[in-house]
This record gives C-alpha cells, structure tokens and sequence, in this order.
C-alpha cells in the first residue's frame, strides 16, 4: 500500500528486454535506504518487486501482464520515473491509499499553467468513467491528485508548483502516456453494486 507522494524521481538506467518480460535497472538515492530485495517499490505508480539492489540502483522484473497494462514496458535509458516505497505502520498517510495495481493508461491532453501551478486535462479509459468522481482521489503515474474537473472521456486535476518539481509531471506533454489507478473505494463500491449487494 501507497500514499502516492512521491519520494524521489529516479532514472533508468538499464532495460534487458526478455520473452515476454523486461528487466529495469533504476538509478535512485533515498529509496535505496531500507529497500530489500523480495521488498515493494512502486514506479510510476505500478506495484513491483525488488530483485536486486545495490548502493546506487535496484532491480526490477516487468512480467507481460505489467508491460500490457502499464506504461512501463516503454521506458528507456535516461527516463525519469516516479518512485515511492510502501507504507509502514507507523507512516502519515497524506495522500490517499495507492495499492500500485494500475487499472490503466490514460493520455494527457493539454496542460495550462493557471498563476503559479497549473492544470493537467488527461485522457482515460471508458471503463474508468465511473470510478473518476469530482474532488476525489486518483494517482497518475504513482502521484495522489485530486479530480478537478470531469468531462466526456477526461479529467482534469491542479498540479501544484511544489508537485511539478517533485515527481515527472513537469515533463510530461501533451500526447504523453500516464499510468491511472482510481480510487479503492470506488471499486469496492462499484462490484458491489454490480453483485446487487444490499
């Protein structure tokens, strides 16, 4: 489980494509602090596991059901991602609760700087329509945001000054592909209702 602040902007370092799976060696500092190998990062947001680390960098697996709904599989040497380690029991929760399981992928559209920060309109998937609600809680590519603004197909969030230089939205651009993972809450909610549950 995820908050989605984001930590710490990492780099990649290093892609081995394999049969069907990619190995991502990634470039990071302060995550590297208590990160044990079989331990949980999340990278842009997708829930991995480590399987090497060392003073410098860590190493992950991408298996073809990550490569398929994720934007991962099309990161290359020099990208910047986004990276948070999970929850401890006694950690603040100040974003929202992330599980780094990413429902799918959606695309930014326009972004507009409004005074200081600035507004990001993003694309998503027609069968995430119902679990985008006005003022509540997404993460796009492992950032907790809060809905601004819904229309047809799209979403729109504020993206603060301190949020720009903290994580990769400030070097996203239009056309650009996100990682989207809406709300747990608003899953449960809808299987239920869609099981007739009382």
């Amino acid at each position: 489980m995820f908050t989605g602040l984001i930590e710490e902007v990492g780099t990649v370092l290093r892609t081995f494509p394999g049969d069907r799976s990619l190995t991502l060696v990634i470039g990071a500092r302060k995550v590297l602090e208590d990160l044990a190998v079989g331990g949980s990062i999340a990278v842009d947001g997708a829930c991995l596991t480590v399987v090497a680390a060392d003073a410098a960098s860590f190493t992950v697996d991408l298996s073809e059901e990550t490569i398929k709904r994720t934007t991962l599989g099309n990161l290359r040497n020099a990208q910047r991602v986004n990276l948070e380690r999970p929850l401890t029991p006694m950690a603040r929760l100040g974003g929202h609760f992330v599980t780094g399981h990413v429902d799918g992928v959606g695309t930014l559209l326009s972004r507009e700087a409004r005074g200081d920060s600035h507004r990001f309109r993003f694309a998503s998937p027609p069968d995430l329509a119902p679990l985008l609600v006005l003022k509540g809680s997404v993460a796009v590519d492992g950032v907790s945001l809060t809905v601004a603004a819904l229309e047809a197909g799209a979403f729109a969030v504020a993206v603060i000054p301190h949020t720009l230089a903290a994580t990769t939205l400030g070097l996203k651009q239009p056309g650009d592909p996100v990682n989207l993972e809406t709300d747990i809450l608003g899953k449960y909610v809808q299987r239920m209702l869609a099981l007739g549950a009382p």
